[in-house]
Protein backbone atom coordinates (compact mmCIF):
# COMPACT_ATOMS: atom_id res chain seq x y z
CA UNK A 1 0.00 0.00 0.00
CA UNK A 2 2.79 2.38 0.92
CA UNK A 3 4.26 2.11 -2.82
CA UNK A 4 1.33 2.76 -4.55
CA UNK A 5 0.67 5.33 -2.21
CA UNK A 6 3.88 6.97 -2.92
CA UNK A 7 3.60 6.27 -6.85
CA UNK A 8 0.27 8.43 -6.86
CA UNK A 9 2.07 11.10 -5.01
CA UNK A 10 5.18 10.96 -7.21
CA UNK A 11 2.90 11.21 -10.04
CA UNK A 12 0.69 14.17 -8.90
CA UNK A 13 4.03 15.63 -8.35
CA UNK A 14 5.38 15.15 -11.56
CA UNK A 15 2.04 16.36 -13.09
CA UNK A 16 2.52 19.27 -11.30
CA UNK A 17 5.99 20.68 -12.29
CA UNK A 18 5.12 19.38 -15.85
CA UNK A 19 2.06 21.98 -15.81
CA UNK A 20 4.72 24.62 -13.71
CA UNK A 21 7.10 24.18 -16.80
CA UNK A 22 4.89 24.46 -19.33
CA UNK A 23 2.91 27.31 -17.88
CA UNK A 24 6.48 29.27 -17.36
CA UNK A 25 7.15 28.20 -21.00
CA UNK A 26 3.48 29.74 -22.09
CA UNK A 27 4.35 33.29 -20.03
CA UNK A 28 7.55 33.40 -21.78
CA UNK A 29 6.82 33.24 -25.14
CA UNK A 30 3.34 35.44 -24.81
CA UNK A 31 5.72 38.13 -22.89
CA UNK A 32 8.60 38.73 -26.50
CA UNK A 33 5.09 38.24 -28.61
CA UNK A 34 3.23 40.92 -26.72
CA UNK A 35 0.12 39.01 -25.58
CA UNK A 36 -0.98 39.67 -22.36
CA UNK A 37 -1.61 35.97 -20.73
CA UNK A 38 -3.18 36.87 -16.82
CA UNK A 39 -3.42 33.08 -15.55
CA UNK A 40 0.29 31.77 -16.40
CA UNK A 41 1.41 33.43 -13.11
CA UNK A 42 -1.35 31.91 -10.64
CA UNK A 43 -1.13 28.40 -12.25
CA UNK A 44 2.98 28.62 -12.51
CA UNK A 45 2.20 29.26 -8.71
CA UNK A 46 -0.25 26.84 -7.82
CA UNK A 47 1.24 24.07 -9.08
CA UNK A 48 4.62 24.16 -8.15
CA UNK A 49 2.89 24.26 -4.87
CA UNK A 50 1.28 21.20 -5.65
CA UNK A 51 4.64 19.71 -6.83
CA UNK A 52 6.24 21.07 -3.41
CA UNK A 53 4.17 19.49 -1.26
CA UNK A 54 4.00 15.74 -2.80
CA UNK A 55 7.80 15.81 -3.02
CA UNK A 56 7.99 16.69 0.16
CA UNK A 57 6.01 13.74 1.52
CA UNK A 58 7.62 10.92 -1.15
CA UNK A 59 11.37 12.34 0.03
CA UNK A 60 9.97 11.87 3.65
CA UNK A 61 9.48 8.11 2.88
CA UNK A 62 12.51 7.20 0.95
CA UNK A 63 14.25 9.31 3.86
CA UNK A 64 15.95 11.22 1.45
CA UNK A 65 14.28 14.66 2.75
CA UNK A 66 16.98 17.51 4.68
CA UNK A 67 18.08 16.11 7.54
CA UNK A 68 21.33 16.71 10.13
CA UNK A 69 23.19 12.85 10.73
CA UNK A 70 25.90 13.79 12.37
CA UNK A 71 25.06 12.08 15.50
CA UNK A 72 23.23 8.98 13.46
CA UNK A 73 26.14 8.07 11.80
CA UNK A 74 28.08 7.85 14.74
CA UNK A 75 25.76 5.19 16.10
CA UNK A 76 24.76 2.01 15.56
CA UNK A 77 22.48 -1.02 16.58
CA UNK A 78 19.55 -0.08 19.06
CA UNK A 79 20.89 3.16 19.45
CA UNK A 80 20.72 4.19 16.18
CA UNK A 81 17.49 2.90 15.59
CA UNK A 82 15.77 3.98 18.72
CA UNK A 83 17.44 7.83 17.48
CA UNK A 84 15.27 7.12 14.26
CA UNK A 85 12.17 6.24 15.94
CA UNK A 86 12.70 9.60 17.76
CA UNK A 87 13.02 11.63 14.87
CA UNK A 88 10.36 9.64 13.12
CA UNK A 89 7.65 10.52 16.01
CA UNK A 90 8.54 14.29 15.69
CA UNK A 91 7.93 13.84 12.20
CA UNK A 92 5.03 12.23 12.92
CA UNK A 93 3.91 15.03 15.20
CA UNK A 94 4.78 17.10 12.58
CA UNK A 95 2.65 15.76 10.00
CA UNK A 96 -0.45 15.51 12.17
CA UNK A 97 -0.60 19.55 12.69
CA UNK A 98 0.04 19.93 8.83
CA UNK A 99 -3.30 17.65 8.96
CA UNK A 100 -4.92 19.45 11.10
CA UNK A 101 -3.93 23.18 10.25
CA UNK A 102 -4.05 21.88 6.73
CA UNK A 103 -7.91 21.24 6.86
CA UNK A 104 -8.04 24.31 8.49
CA UNK A 105 -6.98 26.42 5.99
CA UNK A 106 -9.04 24.70 3.12
CA UNK A 107 -11.95 25.59 5.51
CA UNK A 108 -11.08 29.11 5.77
CA UNK A 109 -9.64 29.72 2.35
CA UNK A 110 -12.45 27.08 0.24
CA UNK A 111 -14.35 30.05 -0.65
CA UNK A 112 -11.92 32.50 -1.84
CA UNK A 113 -11.40 32.34 -6.28
CA UNK A 114 -8.22 33.06 -8.19
CA UNK A 115 -7.83 36.26 -9.20
CA UNK A 116 -7.36 35.36 -12.79
CA UNK A 117 -9.37 32.42 -13.23
CA UNK A 118 -12.52 33.33 -10.97
CA UNK A 119 -14.04 29.89 -11.47
CA UNK A 120 -11.40 27.65 -9.76
CA UNK A 121 -11.36 28.10 -5.94
CA UNK A 122 -8.71 28.39 -3.33
CA UNK A 123 -9.51 25.14 -1.66
CA UNK A 124 -7.85 23.11 -4.41
CA UNK A 125 -4.75 24.44 -3.99
CA UNK A 126 -4.72 24.44 -0.17
CA UNK A 127 -5.93 20.67 0.03
CA UNK A 128 -2.36 19.83 -1.17
CA UNK A 129 -1.63 20.94 2.58
CA UNK A 130 -3.29 18.31 4.62
CA UNK A 131 -3.02 15.63 1.61
CA UNK A 132 0.38 16.47 2.45
CA UNK A 133 0.02 15.67 6.05
CA UNK A 134 -1.73 12.66 6.10
CA UNK A 135 0.57 10.97 3.91
CA UNK A 136 3.43 11.94 6.08
CA UNK A 137 1.89 10.68 9.19
CA UNK A 138 1.67 7.40 6.99
CA UNK A 139 5.14 7.17 5.87
CA UNK A 140 6.46 7.86 9.65
CA UNK A 141 3.84 5.38 11.14
CA UNK A 142 5.23 3.13 8.60
CA UNK A 143 8.91 3.78 9.25
CA UNK A 144 8.01 3.44 12.87
CA UNK A 145 6.60 0.26 12.32
CA UNK A 146 9.50 -1.52 10.72
CA UNK A 147 11.95 0.41 13.43
CA UNK A 148 10.11 -1.72 16.02
CA UNK A 149 10.56 -4.85 13.46
CA UNK A 150 14.31 -3.67 13.40
CA UNK A 151 14.55 -3.10 17.02
CA UNK A 152 13.49 -6.62 17.59
CA UNK A 153 16.03 -8.15 15.50
CA UNK A 154 19.02 -6.05 17.39
CA UNK A 155 18.53 -2.82 15.81
CA UNK A 156 20.11 -1.01 12.75
CA UNK A 157 23.53 -2.59 11.91
CA UNK A 158 25.31 0.38 9.93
Amino acid sequence: MIKILEKIQLTIGVLSLSIFFITIIIQIATRHLGIPVIWTEEVANYSFIWSVFMGAAVMLNRKEHFSFDFLLQKLNGVSKTTLLMVIDTIVLLFAFALFYYGIEAVQNFWTYNWTSLPALKMGYVWISIPITGLTMAIYSINHLINSFKEIKRGGAKV
